[in-house]
């Protein structure tokens, strides 16, 4: 009689009990949650009527919806359209010239043959202890540079970053064998090549992630407006935004000594409207997150290393 031997149990040490599977999706849930309802929130808000909103407070559902918020901010007529471009096409080209100096230098510091990466590492970590100071950066973005009402005075300062340039450097180190690029230069490839064609496609996590945050960087600028750009053509969203919430308070905190525009001082959907401009500064960028999320989250932990 043949006997069967019951085959033993494998243990995982890594797996969890259901009942604390259940808790820990429950708690990361109701964290999720804790980090969305503060946009959802300002979403309600900036629907709500004025008047209710003043009358019963905030609240996620409101008595009575209302778009005159967003008619406000809409009847500035082209301006916001224009502004919008301004603010995609800075976003764009910025991240791109951005990524391409970025990773070009933090290529160069990865290689240990190449002689001056000590230097170069150096000179870039140096900036992020001291910086030159707002002043010397607009003499040099004005008198020199001659950046003053063009494009380019959004989108060169804040087109390299020494923070992202280590990080870039310890990603190419930590994923890009050597032996690899000994091989490439073994069949005849030049460094441009190495780089485009073998180095690029097996490290697109880590551009992901600087890439994702190049484009907030330039999505959410509006220092570099407020010091470079008068004309109006070239204001970008942010500082467009921000500069009818000025021109708002300008007139509520004037309307008594201006007689007849008191009435309209009165009218105005102060409160909802700074909603609307936080829902339209943020809600393109918020669209654009899951497009990069594939690769963030690798991105971020092979990049968290820095040597």
């Amino acid at each position: 009689m043949a006997v069967f031997k019951r085959k033993p149990k494998e243990i995982d040490n890594n797996a969890i009990t259901p009942l604390w599977n259940v808790v820990l999706n429950i708690i990361i849930g109701i964290f999720a949650f804790t980090c969305v309802f503060p946009f959802l929130f300002v979403i309600a808000i900036s629907f709500t009527d004025e008047k209710v909103l003043a009358l019963n407070g905030f609240s996620l559902l409101p008595e009575k919806y209302s778009l005159a918020a967003y008619q406000f901010v809409f009847n500035t007529g082209d301006q916001l359209l224009r502004s919008f471009g301004v603010t995609l096409m800075v976003t764009v080209l910025g991240t791109l010239i951005s990524l391409f100096l970025i990773t070009t230098y933090a290529y160069v510091l990865s290689r240990r043959s190449f002689r001056y990466r000590n230097y170069f590492s150096f000179f870039a970590f140096f900036t992020m202890l001291f910086s030159g100071g707002m002043v010397p950066n607009y003499i040099v973005a004005t008198q020199f540079l001659h950046l003053y009402n063009t494009i380019w005075a959004l989108i060169l300062p804040i087109a390299m970053n020494a923070f992202f340039i280590l990080v870039m450097r310890t990603f190419f180190q930590t994923s890009v064998p050597d032996a690899l690029i000994e091989a490439a230069k073994i069949d005849g490839s030049g460094e441009f090549r190495t780089f485009l064609q073998i180095v690029l496609p097996i490290s697109l996590p880590g551009i992901a992630t600087i890439g994702l945050f190049c484009t907030l960087g330039y999505w959410n600028d509006w220092f570099n407006a407020l010091l470079y750009i008068d004309d109006a053509s070239l204001v970008p969203l942010q500082a467009m935004l921000m500069r009818i919430q000025n021109n708002m308070e300008f007139v509520i905190q004037n309307s008594m000594q201006m007689g007849s525009s008191f009435e309209i001082a009165a009218t105005l959907p102060t409160e909802t409207v700074r909603m609307a401009m936080v829902v339209l500064a943020t809600l393109p960028i918020a669209l654009a997150y899951p497009f990069f999320q594939k690769y963030f989250v690798q991105g971020l932990t092979v990049g968290s290393l820095k040597e």
